[in-house]
Parts: structure tokens; C-alpha cells; sequence
């Protein structure tokens, strides 16, 4: 059994996260905490598998609950919003960035058209994170000496993906860059719908670049960021400029990492860096494979660095990455590429 702890001041949501908990065979709610101070001494009592975290609460909110709970006695942590008012995004972002693995929607109850695919949701999610190996901090290692590179052309363009874990280790990277860096930057976060503006907005107040999510035709400019909307693909065209697009999911992702990929290597050809981070299974190895016969450069985060090993391991395992780093030695490596 997976042993849940509930962390949620409203009666109401809580009754029905519990209620939902409760209805799936393999988890457990061993505990309900109203505020974020008593959620941080019923992770020391009861030591749960994972946490489910609302982010506004009495006394502790939700962000100083994960940052203490990370600190003290950390464990896997699902942030719960409502999404609605931006300081909830915000301090959800900042929960990220304190060791908190996920960030969804509350589900808003049986009679909503969405509730049984947020239930399911949200239910997945509880279950995948619990098993997640979580620690106080990233440890850091020195960084393999790069690979040679294989090409004399100067790149043009960044292009990120990454999933679970991926908002604080995207800041990291980004934050890492000089505002004057001379590219643009084009990335795909998998998150949950709601969430993506919010996300841009937080990236925007924490690092140099302008950021902002993309939109159909929207020219390419260096020192900008450009994040994948939700729904819907994200690509390039011809020109440098964004295209938009309802094809398909691809390998369950929309946005997905591949398409991003694959577009980029068509537009950029061996001009064009891609950097895969942490998250959970394999979203990214198509659209680098198109990327590596163009001759563009890929970078991986290494596993000692990632929160889940699984998006950059399934790139490294496939032969694809150029150069494994730890999370701390990517964006000075993407200077030296792009000096």
C-alpha cells in the first residue's frame, strides 16, 4: 500500500481528496493536516510515501510547509492548486523549486464534465510520485569533459524539454545565462493544464530573458524564451518563427519534447543545441534522434542531478547525448557553445 498524507485546510476539498485516495486499491490516507505546520510534524510522525500539498493554508502555507518538509524530512510532495489566483501559482512554483516533484489541478468535483479524467489525474499522479527517490539537495560532481564537437557551425538556437522536476531545473539553467545570451531559447515543460502561464510568468521574474509562451507566427528573438502552450504542439518554420499546431500527441504529449525536437533539427539543421532534463519516461528521444543525424549538438542532465532519470536516461541509453552533465555545469557549457 502507498501511504498518503493529505495536507488541505478546506473541508470540503480535503473530503473529497480523501474520498478519491481512498477509492484506488493501492493507496492508504494515513493522515489529514489542515495547515502547512501540521503537515510538517505529520511527516516526521508518520512518515508517509507522498504528500498531497494545497498551497494556501493557515499558519504555514504550502510553500514554507514543502521547503521545511524538504528540509527535515523529505519526501515525495504533489502540490495541489486551484490555479485560479496567480499567487497560488507563484508560491506553487516556488514549492517546485523547494523539492515538491508535481503541480495539478484540484479536481473540482463529480459534477464537472472534467472530474473523472482530473480524478484519474490526479490519482496516477499520487501513485508515480510516491515512488520517486527524493533528497535534500542536488549533490554536485564535476561536469565530464565535453565531447569534441562535431561541427564548426555556430549554433542559433536553445531548445529545452523536460517533465518532472523540470521547472526549478529549467530556472537553474536559464539563470545560469547572461541576459545578453545571443539566441533564442524555445522550450516544452510538461505540466499540468492551467498551469503553463503561470509557469512562463514565474521563469520571467527569476531569470534575464524576456519570457513569454508561444504564439502562432511569433517571430524568433535572441535573449527570448519562448514556452510551448498548453494543448497544442510547438514547433518551428522556416523564417525562424513559431508554429502552433493540434497534430497529435506524441508518445502521449502535447506539447511533446519530440515534436519541439524534430522541428528545430528541419529549421537549424547543425545549428541548433537541444538540452533534455529531468522528468519521467522517454518523451524527446524521437526528435533528438533527427536532431543527431542533422549533426546539432545534445546535451543531458546526469543522473545524480535529475529528480527522475528517466527522460535523459532513455536519450543517453540511446546513444544520442554529446555530453552528460550535472544540472549546475549545463548553462555554463551552453556559454561556451554559444560564445
Amino acid at each position: 500500500m502507498i501511504r498518503v498524507l493529505v495536507a488541505e485546510d478546506s473541508p470540503t476539498a480535503r473530503e473529497l481528496l480523501v474520498s478519491l485516495l481512498r477509492s484506488d486499491p493501492e493507496l492508504e490516507v494515513v493522515g489529514e493536516a489542515h495547515n502547512g505546520e501540521e503537515a510538517v510534524a505529520a511527516v516526521q510522525r508518520l512518515h508517509p510515501d507522498v504528500v498531497t500539498m494545497d498551497v494556501r493554508m493557515p499558519i504555514l502555507d504550502g510553500f514554507e510547509a514543502t521547503r521545511r518538509i524538504m528540509t527535515e524530512c523529505p519526501t515525495p510532495i504533489v502540490i495541489v492548486s486551484a490555479s485560479i489566483d496567480m499567487r497560488d501559482v507563484e508560491n506553487s512554483m516556488r514549492a517546485l523549486r523547494a523539492g515538491a516533484l508535481a503541480i495539478l489541478p484540484k479536481p473540482v468535483g463529480p459534477r464537472s464534465p472534467e472530474f473523472e479524467r482530473e480524478a484519474q489525474e490526479f490519482l496516477s499522479t499520487v501513485r508515480s510520485m510516491s515512488q520517486v527517490k527524493v533528497v535534500r539537495r542536488w549533490p554536485e560532481r564535476a561536469a565530464r569533459p565535453p565531447t569534441e564537437a562535431r561541427r564548426a557551425e555556430v549554433p542559433r538556437i536553445l531548445a529545452i524539454a523536460a517533465s518532472t522536476g523540470g521547472p526549478p531545473a529549467i530556472q537553474t539553467v536559464l539563470a545560469g545565462l547572461p541576459a545578453a545570451f545571443p539566441a533564442p531559447i524555445v522550450l516544452v515543460q510538461h505540466i499540468a493544464a492551467g498551469f503553463v502561464r503561470g509557469f512562463a510568468a514565474w521563469l520571467d521574474g527569476s531569470c534575464p530573458f524576456q519570457v513569454s509562451l508561444g504564439a502562432e507566427g511569433m517571430p524568433l528573438r535572441a535573449g527570448a524564451v519562448h514556452v510551448a502552450p498548453d494543448d497544442c504542439q510547438m514547433g518551428l518554420a522556416a523564417g525562424e518563427v513559431l508554429r502552433l499546431s493540434s497534430s497529435p500527441a506524441v508518445d502521449g504529449f502535447r506539447p511533446s519534447a519530440s515534436y519541439l525536437f524534430a522541428s528545430v533539427a528541419r529549421a537549424f539543421g547543425p545549428a541548433a543545441v537541444c538540452v533534455i532534463l529531468t522528468g519521467m519516461g522517454k518523451d524527446g528521444v524521437a526528435g533528438l534522434r533527427a536532431v543527431r543525424e542533422r549533426g546539432a549538438t545534445i546535451l543531458a542532465q546526469d543522473e545524480e542531478t535529475c529528480v527522475v532519470y528517466g527522460m535523459p536516461k532513455a536519450v543517453v541509453e540511446a546513444g544520442l547525448a554529446d555530453e552528460i552533465l550535472p544540472l549546475h555545469a549545463i548553462a555554463p557549457r551552453l556559454i561556451d557553445l554559444f560564445r
